[in-house]
């Protein structure tokens, strides 16, 4: 037997598309054909080296978005304008995370640079009209360039990582909508056409949720757990919805307690949300697993069945560190959920994106191919062990 390989989406853009991706983030002249060039050779080698190293379902690096893996939808949906971020008020610096250790945050952000609510431009997006998806142009040019370089790499299949509708754009204000639920499912009706379009192409949908389990640090206190449990119930009915006909068997799902490289103390435990994420239409669960913070968290599936027909793609190898994982460590995470599992119910996956944006990575481009060699090379000694 065989574990099959794959990762949660965004990998380290080349210097060449970035100089590009700056000037259409801050709105500079750039030679469009020049860059569609570009960005089409881009993807043909990155998807040609995930397959060299042994990735059996590759992506396009997430390499045709601007901005970042949730912001990105700004420049698909219609119905949102910028405006310059008051004062005092940033999304990002709230948390009971951020409360308990302020002191390390403050050096973590220094040293990040200060962390943008709407991309490059440190925005906020606002709703002042009706949400609709004007983005058919750039998904399929997407499409088109994973698909030539899927066929040139030889590779039989790839996913396409996108937004689901909580993590789309997510700390958007809305002054259109009679409320926010009301903002999000017109969201999702639009996104739906995004869903809709790479599954018709024949490529897998992979649907990256962060804020299904950041909102608990941002949430509780001063809320309760049951209003945090409410809020996630809601967003899964939504995004449901959002995937109505679409087959389980082509969405993967990926949920993850946020990138930054931070104490994470204040996560909310997996036993207590992983029946919500089973109730997402989807047939592989992408959850994080590699970390310190939740690698315990195995044990979970002690208890926990998979419906039948799901798969189960596990974070063997961290994003955050750049320290790169030995081959049976891989192969011992793998190894103690497929028991539990089955070895046929199981995939090798990341824990997050390496570049949570196109100028915000989290380790150097060459440990990040370094750490997929380590993932293909513990996925092989698991199956041995699982056989």
């Amino acid at each position: 037997m065989r574990l099959l390989t794959t990762h949660v989406g965004s990998l380290i853009r080349p210097p060449a598309l970035l100089d590009y991706i700056r000037s259409r983030q801050t709105r500079a002249p750039y030679d469009r054909a020049a860059y569609e060039r570009c960005l089409a050779d881009s993807v043909k080698e990155v998807v040609r080296r995930q397959v060299e190293i042994g990735v059996d379902i590759p992506s396009d690096g997430e390499f045709g978005k601007a901005i970042s893996w949730s912001q990105y939808a700004l420049e698909r949906l219609s119905g949102f304008e910028r405006r310059p971020v008051p004062a005092g008020s940033n999304p990002f610096s709230r948390g009971a995370d951020r409360t308990r250790f302020a002191e390390f945050y403050a050096e973590l952000d220094r040293a990040d640079g200060p962390p943008a609510t709407a991309g490059a431009t440190g925005s906020l997006a606002v709703c002042v009209a009706p949400i609709e998806y004007t983005g058919q142009e750039e998904l399929q040019r997407d499409i088109a360039n994973f698909k030539a370089a899927l066929a040139a790499a030889g590779a039989r299949q790839g996913f396409l990582p996108v937004a689901a509708p909580a993590s789309v754009i997510p700390d958007r204000r809305n002054e259109y909508y009679a409320s926010d639920e009301e903002c999000l499912r017109a969201i999702a009706r639009a996104m739906r056409s995004e869903y809709q379009a790479i599954v018709d192409a024949g490529l897998l949908l992979q649907l990256d949720d962060a804020r299904f389990a950041v909102t608990y640090d941002r949430m509780v206190p001063p809320a309760t757990f049951a209003d945090y449990r409410r809020w996630v119930e809601m967003h899964v009915e939504v995004l449901n919805e959002a995937l109505a006909g679409i087959p389980e068997e082509r969405v993967r799902y990926h949920v993850c307690w946020g990138s930054w490289p931070g104490p994470h103390t204040t996560d909310v435990p997996l036993k207590d949300v992983v029946d919500l994420i089973l109730k997402v239409n989807a047939g592989a669960y992408l959850i994080e697993g590699a970390n310190p913070r939740h690698e315990h968290e195995w044990r979970v599936w002690e208890s926990v069945k998979l419906p039948r027909g799901r798969k189960l793609v596990p974070g063997v190898i961290s994003h955050a560190t750049n320290v790169v994982e030995h081959p049976e460590l891989v192969a011992e995470r793998l190894a103690r959920i497929g028991r539990l599992v089955g070895a046929d119910n199981l995939m090798a996956g990341t824990d997050c994106g390496f570049a949570q944006g196109p100028f915000h990575r989290r380790v150097h481009p060459s440990i990040m191919w370094a750490k997929l060699e380590a993932l293909v090379a513990g996925a092989r000694l698991a199956a041995e062990q699982l056989s």
